[in-house]
């Protein structure tokens, strides 16, 4: 019989990519959705949504599998105790949950919400596997877009960013959903770590563009912890591709 799988956050960055790869493994594929959308190239659209609870018990009936993707920047804590709450009394689906690397550190709120939602499916009762990712290459080309705004680059010092390529990651949550429920697995992270300023260098050189780079000394506690490289897994650099090879597809 065919598996049927939920996906939470099907429509974002992660989820258009992750979505056709679960179809192509064979699941009969569920995306979780705000609005009303039809049924298309073999992915079925439910509405409902997990700040509310609205429409969330109809959208986890039946399905044996939950990849959850849907995240904001904060309150995914609560949107896990929404979806925890009504998958328990659907069944028991394998919840597959992705979460940030430095999530455990919570040094960041963001951070906390993330690790806030990895303890709730952890404890859920639920059979569940959480895996955490570095930041993905689209949101590294965000701040490098944000940082270069201006005639003067100021670039926070002392950070650095290990970028993953999201298509990455899609292939590493199929595996998880193919496979049986393995709690916390070990990290993925891009193929290689960078210095900001490497980064808003190969930015400003990807395109053609020319600012002078100013470092900028962030203050306080989250800036602080940030710069001893919470957010960096070099063990787990799986990745296969790299910010170069990004930047020449997307600048």
């Amino acid at each position: 019989m065919t598996a049927t799988v939920l996906v939470t956050g099907g429509t974002g960055t992660l989820g258009r990519l992750t979505t056709p790869l679960l179809r192509d493994a064979g699941f009969k594929v569920r995306v979780l959705s705000r609005s009303s959308r039809e049924s298309a190239d073999g992915i079925e659209y439910v509405v409902g949504d997990l700040t509310t609870g609205e429409g969330i018990g109809a959208a986890v009936a039946g399905v044996d599998k939950i990849v959850h993707l849907a995240g904001d920047a904060k309150g995914d804590d609560d949107k896990a105790r929404t979806l925890v709450k009504a998958a328990t009394k659907a069944g028991q689906p394998h919840i597959v949950y992705i979460s940030v690397v430095g999530a455990d550190q919570e040094s960041f709120a963001y951070f906390g919400f993330k690790r806030g939602a990895e303890l709730v499916i952890a404890d859920s009762g639920l059979p569940w596997t959480t895996v955490r990712a570095t930041q993905f290459n689209d949101l590294v080309l965000t701040l490098a877009k944000a940082i270069t705004k201006l005639p003067i680059a100021l670039v926070p010092s002392g950070f650095r960013v290990q970028p993953i390529d999201a298509r990455d990651v899609a292939a590493r949550l199929v595996e998880l959903t193919q496979s049986e429920p393995a709690g916390l697995v070990p990290d993925i992270a891009g193929p290689k770590v960078y210095t900001l300023k490497e980064i808003i260098g190969s930015y400003l050189e990807a395109t053609g563009r020319r600012r002078p780079m100013v470092p900028l000394h962030l203050p306080g506690k989250a800036a602080r912890t940030f710069r001893t490289g919470i957010n960096l897994a070099p063990a787990h650099a799986t990745g296969t591709r790299t910010w170069e090879a990004f930047l020449t597809e997307r600048a």
